[in-house]
């Protein structure tokens, strides 16, 4: 299994942010530098198990979560897994999918 170590380092600095956290705080409760979590956010270092169990317990996220942008723990996954997905797309791609979705969402079947 291969991992985007840059779609995971945004995982985690959206959780961070979420959580109102900073670096250099996430840094202190781990015991990492705040370089090494900058390098884990931009996507230029693997994050290590051990390492990525702390940052879920700090950000009261999940590894499902941070590993595949899922997390069923929360009621709102899907919804927000939807947006992160729309983030980045240009305004063609997103009148698009709004195009395909539309008719899904009208359907009263």
């Amino acid at each position: 299994m291969s991992f985007d170590y840059s779609i995971i380092g945004y995982r985690i600095k959206k959780a961070r942010e979420d959580k109102g956290i900073t670096q250099e705080t996430l840094a202190e409760s781990m015991d990492v530098s705040n370089a090494y979590i900058s390098k884990i956010e931009r996507g230029r270092t693997p994050v290590n198990l051990d390492n990525l169990d702390k940052i879920c317990t700090v950000l009261e996220t999940t590894t499902d979560y941070i590993l595949r942008g899922t997390s069923t723990t929360n009621d709102e996954y899907m919804r927000n897994e939807i947006i992160d997905m729309l983030e980045g797309c240009s305004p063609e791609k997103i009148k698009l999918i709004a195009n395909v979705i539309k008719p899904i969402i009208d359907y009263k079947g």
